[in-house]
């Protein structure tokens, strides 16, 4: 059928919204507001009419949704309805329902909502179909949709208007679907292996457990500044100290720090600790967790990512921290004791070294990966034991001091999860904590700060443990292939238009 719009003059956008509001006046004249529609009990949905169509054939449903076209002339009209599952081709004949209604119908414009009465059919040229015998105008939509053709397609505006990205763009919906089934398929896994699923407070006194900048609020009862969580780690080793074995947070973090595609000022993590294990035992679960996710979710272990394939079946890579610079540098730091001779060899390479006080053994291997090997990890690769200089948290390697039982998980080159075999000495949690004071006072206001309270905690007696956290929104950029993480956040950081 011809377009409605076919050889009628372009309207302008401002005339657009004028005509709208004087249909709605109109409308509302005749005492037919439909921002009096209080309900519609619809029975079926888009997909389940084409999933079960040669069940559903002939008999009578009730949909509802928003009108995303409209084609036809005269007394035949075409519209496609977009509903909670997709889109279903509604059919109007102005002699099958009544004359009065279909005309009003005709006046409908897209993006209107609707409630739809009619028979499951397909036209003559198969496509499954609503035949209407009702319409009812739910909502009026007084804003013109974006011209159907080109869409919605400037980032900046379909981050700022969610809501018209998500009615133009099905494809969108996708990407926050995969992400609710990621979240429920982890919680039944963490249930299922006996975690319990626990709340800890946004605002604190102390930003602790991470290495980063907080947001700083002011408390008015109290009369005291308080930060946003930058994670939930010590209130939940708390918990282990007081007998929850099994714990874990899934919930919103906070960081005052930069905005690229890998980074949003706030973003959701889930963390996990669970006493009388290790990293190793986190590891297995991590690789549990997003491989199992794939495989239900995407049907697959295969996958690709910021344009690499990526094989996420079981059995992932493990590789310690100086054996990745071995490999990847050519720089052997486990044949190296002495921290000026570690940095001239990182030097050499290339490898750009902090302040005077920064030039260690630690921070030259651990400088070595991060500016080395870490972009060359496309599989996934657990790198362990970290330099403790880096880790202020984590238990410290029995066999080599200066190294910790540590893990990151990368794919892709993107770090997805971080975990510890956790420091449970106090005496020497008290010394990590004095050396970030030190650093802090120094000028680095992302390291951490002194807990008191979390040191009594330790001192009660925390048993071995380990810990971890997994960033949802990354590891949901890699199971929907998308490279940015505001494709993965309803609502990213957006700077005022003003």
């Amino acid at each position: 059928m011809a377009n409605e719009q076919k050889n009628i003059p372009e309207v302008s956008y401002s005339d657009q919204v004028k005509i709208r509001r004087e249909k709605l006046a109109a409308m509302q004249a005749e005492g037919k507001d439909p921002f009096q529609q209080t309900r519609f009990d619809w029975d079926a949905t888009s997909q389940q009419i084409k999933d079960n169509f040669d069940a559903m054939e002939g008999q009578e449903v009730k949909v509802a949704g928003r009108l995303m076209s409209k084609r036809g002339m005269g007394k035949v009209s075409f519209c496609d309805l977009q509903d909670r599952d997709g889109r279903i081709q509604l059919y109007a004949r102005q002699d099958e329902m009544d004359e009065q209604v279909y005309k009003t119908f005709k006046k409908y414009d897209i993006g209107d909502i609707v409630g739809v009465v009619g028979e499951v059919f397909r036209t003559q040229r198969g496509e499954m179909s609503v035949r209407a015998k009702e319409i009812t105008l739910l909502s009026k939509s007084l804003l013109p949709l974006p011209e159907k053709f080109h869409g919605l397609t400037d980032r900046e505006t379909r981050y700022r208007q969610r809501y018209v990205d998500l009615m133009v763009n099905p494809d969108v919906k996708r990407n926050f679907v995969i992400r609710s089934q990621f979240i429920k398929f982890m919680r039944n896994y963490l249930d299922n292996m006996g975690y319990i699923e626990v709340e800890t407070p946004v605002l604190n006194t102390i930003a602790g457990g991470a290495s980063a900048r907080p947001f700083v609020t002011h408390h008015n009862t109290l009369d005291i500044d308080m930060f946003m969580r930058i994670a939930t780690e010590l209130p939940l080793k708390r918990l282990i100290v007081g007998g929850m074995d099994r714990v874990y947070e899934i919930g919103r973090i906070f960081r005052n720090e930069g905005m690229d595609p890998k980074h949003n000022p706030e973003f959701t993590s889930v963390e996990l600790y669970q006493a009388y294990t290790d990293f190793h035992g986190m590891m297995d679960i991590a690789e549990g967790i997003i491989s199992g996710a794939a495989k239900e979710i995407l049907g697959t272990y295969e996958i690709e990512w910021l344009g690499e394939k990526i094989d996420l079946t079981p059995g992932w890579r493990r590789l310690s921290m100086v054996d990745a610079v071995k490999e990847y540098v050519g720089i052997d730091f486990g044949a190296i004791t002495d921290d000026e001779e570690a940095v001239k060899a990182a030097e050499a390479k290339g490898v750009e070294l902090a302040d005077a006080a920064e030039r260690t053994w630690g921070n030259a291997l651990y400088a070595c990966f991060d500016q080395r090997v870490e972009e060359k990890l496309i599989q996934p690769t657990f790198i362990t034991m970290y330099p403790v200089e880096v880790s202020p948290l984590t238990k410290r390697s029995p066999l080599d001091p200066r190294l910790t039982e540590r893990f990151e998980l990368f794919v892709c080159h993107s770090e997805l999860a971080n975990a510890y075999s956790e420091l449970n000495d106090p005496i020497d949690q008290r010394v990590r904590f004095e050396k970030q004071v030190e650093q802090r006072e120094r000028g680095d206001d992302e390291t951490e700060m002194m807990d008191e309270d979390f040191l009594t905690a330790l001192e009660y007696g925390m048993p071995p443990t380990g810990g971890m956290g997994i960033g949802i929104d990354r590891t949901v950029m890699m199971l929907t292939n998308n490279d940015t993480i505001r494709e993965v956040i309803l609502f990213p950081t957006m700077k005022p238009l003003d």
